[in-house]
């Protein structure tokens, strides 16, 4: 069978203790922290905007979104420009781990592994040796802000 259709490339970040994992198609760049222009009247987890080489770039703190409390942005604090439905957000993240093939069949339903209030953004989870990753859905993780975001782009 084809290697292709039977793993798949995910990007690994960290936020707080646990992995992450968000398909490599959606992400465009991964970034260092850089000067967030702050925007009124959007909520805490939407941080501002930046410029990144001409394109105004809406960015939202992770942590926040998911309620986990603001975390300290340090030198292993990332960007991740991610692209969901043709609009470029940025996300900040504790730090970029890795790039990864993860086996289909290593992947679950998340309602079998994860009992969470944010189980609607999660797409599923993969148990590889002692690690456990948990694949975003970004879709669901942006549906809400798509309307404002888009607002702050243009």
């Amino acid at each position: 069978m084809d290697k292709v259709l039977t793993d798949r490339k995910v990007i690994v970040f960290q936020l707080g203790e646990e992995e992450y994992a968000v398909d490599v198609k959606q992400v465009g760049s991964i970034e260092r922290i850089l000067p967030i222009t702050r925007v009124p009247k959007t909520p805490s987890y939407v941080k501002g905007v930046i410029n990144l080489r001409g394109v105004v770039t809406p960015i939202i703190d992770l942590r926040l979104r998911f309620g986990m409390g603001e975390g300290e942005i340090g030198e292993a604090s990332r960007i991740l420009i991610v692209n969901v439905d043709q609009m470029d957000v940025g996300l900040i993240v504790d730090a970029a781990n890795d790039v990864i093939d993860i086996p289909l069949e290593k992947i679950e339903s998340a309602g079998e592994v994860i009992d969470s209030a944010n189980i609607d953004y999660i797409e599923g989870v993969a148990k590889l040796g002692s690690r456990l990753l948990i694949l975003l859905d970004l879709h669901k993780v942006l549906e809400k802000d798509k309307v404002q975001l888009q607002a702050m782009e243009g």
